[in-house]
């Protein structure tokens, strides 16, 4: 059992590398197994070869994955339900496999699962599963499926080796290796520009928090005298408030790159241009969770920052209602969703601040669950309508009737209503908030700010969640014409729901998004709960009155002058752009053409010179007797007039 986290980690990896390899083996041609070259019959049998590619891509990277999972619910079976139950810590399992000498602090090989990394293990290799299994009837006819399906394993294995290790160094590797598999993953359909770049603004932002983080590390490795995460939070009693104060803020910054809190979030939403599934991935078990992952890993260095934990609170406070305003205004309904997880994140990092780690955990848990069902019941309404735009849907309960009993149960869950899962863990974030303004860690202007936010993000929660689900699935139908068929063949109206492989993990996932709030044996703070319960159906009544008066009108008019900010998500890419983007763009065409004209001018000039000089010595070199001839007598001439002269 103690090479289980070893394992866990091996198994997608060796998937990634197994299918990027040999999915596509043999790589005979057709023309070569006895196809004659040309025509349909050569495109059918590529077509047949390619589906085969697919199928074996699919089966190298489900069954690894699955068999992941079923190690991560092994090891959490009782570490894992221990922490979400707030009961005494269990000995961790694992085991260290060396150390790498760096002529300084050494680095150790150590995977390991206690409470905290069991429960996460759980999260990712189910919700990695369901991702794999919705993309084989997703991404069906991809012809680059099975690169596709191996970046999930490797992503997968890259936020296990995150989760299981025991040394910082060892968990910055998965930690980078995510950043790649986001860039790669996000950008899937790189012919679209606008992915393309999508993708290298995740990697960009991301690396920039990433800077941070590395140093973050070094600091706590090196005043605790070991990267081993036992060592440095036992080190942590002795560490200088200064030390602790500067590693901590450190860290933050690759928390708010990973996990798209402000300043460092505007990556998230234009991540949506990758494959639905992929948002879903990111969303619920790996980027994004790997930021408040590391807080709670090393809560005791946090705990012992007080000034970073009243930034952390700033930073949530403003993320959690500005995220939610934002989702409220958008069209695209993956937008509205990630946006929404801006906004969870933000419940996380604030109940993180509020000093409970617990119940940030297990709202991350719960919000995986419901933000990967909502983004994968997302995903089968745009392949229905064919659009991300809600605009474009409208009464589409009575065609996905099973994309709409699921749906609702996550956005039930987002809102926080019971007895959905999500009322349980945000009534531990915002009871731990309520906690730390009667007296805790807070300054009194941070838990104030923090709480303040967080009972208005609720009203808003409820207001945009009840906005999507009644325009993608109440009001009139909008009727999308069609175009018309060559002569000769029919018209086909597909008004099916999508095929079993993206239905199954949907249902699946309806189950803990209803049901996982009673894990944690929760304890119910009533008046906390009732304020909570109360707000978001005030958000909700709100926009269903606006909606049921004209259906047709978008509900997001309540917001007034708001809507446009609101939409533009406050103009923050905008003051990015004007700050920074076009700024260092500027100097980069400086320094261009400073190349071009200065350092390759110089370079260029002095070739123009040589090959000038070159041709003036060129002409005494021609090849002309005669020119030889009338040379040396000129210098015969020349020899004997100054000869005559000088004497």
């Amino acid at each position: 059992m103690t090479t289980f986290p070893l394992l866990a980690v091996l198994l997608p990896a060796l998937a990634a590398a197994t299918g990027l390899l040999l999915s596509r083996w043999p790589h005979a041609r057709p023309a070569a197994q006895g196809q004659p070259p040309g025509g349909a019959r050569l495109a059918a049998a590529e077509k047949t070869a390619g589906e085969r590619a697919n199928t074996r891509a699919a089966w190298i990277a489900v069954i690894p994955t699955a068999a992941s999972a079923v190690l991560a619910l092994w090891l959490a079976w009782g570490p894992g339900f221990t922490f979400l139950e707030g009961g005494a810590p269990s000995a961790p399992v694992g085991r260290t496999y060396g150390s790498i000498v760096t002529g300084g602090v050494p680095i150790s090989l150590t995977l390991l699962a206690d409470d905290l990394s069991a429960v996460l293990g759980v999260l990712v290799t189910l919700v990695a599963l369901a991702v794999q299994v919705y993309s084989v009837g997703y991404l069906e006819d991809d012809p680059r499926y099975p690169s596709y399906s191996a970046f999930i394993s490797l992503f997968t294995s890259a936020m296990l080796l995150v989760v299981y290790a025991g040394d910082l160094l060892i968990l910055y590797v998965g930690w980078e290796i995510m950043g790649l598999c986001s860039y790669l993953l996000i950008g899937h359909w790189w012919e679209d520009r606008g992915n393309s770049r999508a993708a290298v603004k995740a990697f960009l932002v991301t690396r920039l928090g990433d800077v941070g983080f590395l140093f973050g590390i070094f600091v706590l490795g090196t005043a605790a005298g070991s990267f081993r995460v036992a060592d440095v939070l036992a080190k942590v009693p002795d560490m200088s408030a200064a030390t602790l104060t500067t590693a901590t803020m450190l860290l933050l910054c690759g928390v708010a790159g990973k996990s798209a809190q402000v300043p460092l979030h505007t990556w998230l939403p234009d991540a949506m241009a990758g494959p639905t599934p992929i948002s879903a991935l990111i969303h619920a078990a790996t980027m994004v969770a790997a930021g408040i992952f590391i807080v709670a890993r090393l809560f005791p260095a946090f705990l012992a920052a007080r000034p970073t934990l009243d930034v952390l609170a700033v930073i949530a406070a403003i993320g959690m209602l500005g995220a939610a305003l934002a989702a409220f205004a958008q069209d695209d309904l993956k937008r509205v969703l990630a946006y929404s997880t801006v906004s969870q994140l933000a419940y996380m990092a604030g109940g993180l601040a509020a000093g409970s780690d617990r119940a940030a955990i297990f709202h991350l848990v719960t919000h995986g669950a419901f933000k990967a069902l909502l983004f994968l019941c997302a995903g089968v309404v745009i392949h229905h309508v064919g659009s991300n735009l809600m605009t474009q849907m409208g009464g589409l309960r009575r065609e996905l009737p099973v994309t709409f009993v699921t749906m609702t149960v996550g956005f039930a869950a987002l809102m926080g209503l019971p007895p959905a899962s999500g009322f349980f863990s945000k009534d531990g974030v915002l009871a731990a908030m309520d906690a730390a303004l009667a007296g805790g860690g807070l300054t009194d202007a941070a838990a104030l700010l923090l709480y303040g936010c967080a009972l208005a993000t609720v009203a808003v929660t409820g207001a945009y969640a009840t906005r999507a689900w009644l325009r993608t699935f109440f009001g009139p139908p909008r009727v999308v014409a069609l175009p018309e068929p060559e002569p000769g063949t029919a018209h086909v109206v597909d008004v099916t729901e999508a095929p079993k492989t993206m239905l199954v993990p949907v249902v699946l996932l309806a189950v803990p998004a209803l049901l996982l709030g009673f894990a944690g044996q929760p304890h119910i703070e009533p008046a906390v709960a009732a304020i909570s319960v109360v707000l978001a159906l005030l958000g909700a009544g709100v926009v269903y009155a606006v909606w049921r008066g004209d259906p047709v009108t978008d509900p997001a008019r309540l917001l007034g002058p708001l809507r446009v900010p609101c939409e533009r998500a406050f103009y923050v890419d905008d003051v990015y752009a004007a700050l920074f983007v076009r700024p260092i763009t500027a100097l980069a065409r400086l320094v261009v053409r400073t190349d071009d004209v200065v350092v390759d001018g110089a370079v260029r000039g002095s070739g123009r010179t040589a090959r000038g000089l070159s041709g003036w010595l060129r002409l005494a070199q021609n090849g002309n007797v005669q020119l030889y001839v009338s040379g040396v007598l000129a210098g015969v001439i020349l020899i004997a007039v100054g000869a005559v002269m000088l004497t």
